[in-house]
């Protein structure tokens, strides 16, 4: 493994992709947390972590030039932030249109997924 590149851009998307998930399992054992004065239920603080996960992640991988790991993770953001958005101010329209994206995302990676293996 002597020529293998650390990729940073990896580890901080994975960073807070599992302080997410850690959010989003905290939720039984902790209640709402505190922020900016307001209660907030960790599991929509975990959905807005991810989000700014997916766009940190859409951010860097640009930058390396991945344009398709880079428009994945930017709809993932527009997706997870729409849910934390719409968690936060109590807006259903914002809920739905997130899990809708969330859905089209994954269907549409999974189409793709599919096509590469049957070319």
């Amino acid at each position: 493994m002597a020529g293998t590149r650390f990729d940073t851009a990896g580890a901080a998307v994975g960073t807070l992709v599992g302080l997410a998930g850690l959010l989003f399992l905290a939720q039984p054992l902790v209640g709402s947390v505190r922020v900016g004065g307001v209660a907030v239920p960790p599991f929509v603080l975990s959905a807005g972590v991810l989000g700014v996960g997916f766009a940190l992640g859409a951010v860097l991988f640009r930058r390396q030039g991945r344009r398709t790991a880079a428009r994945v993770h930017g709809v993932g953001a527009l997706a997870w932030l729409a849910l934390f958005a719409g968690a936060s101010v109590g807006s259903q329209t914002l809920v739905v249109a997130g899990v809708l994206v969330v859905v089209a995302g994954a269907l549409t990676l999974g189409a793709e997924a599919a096509r590469r293996r049957g070319s």
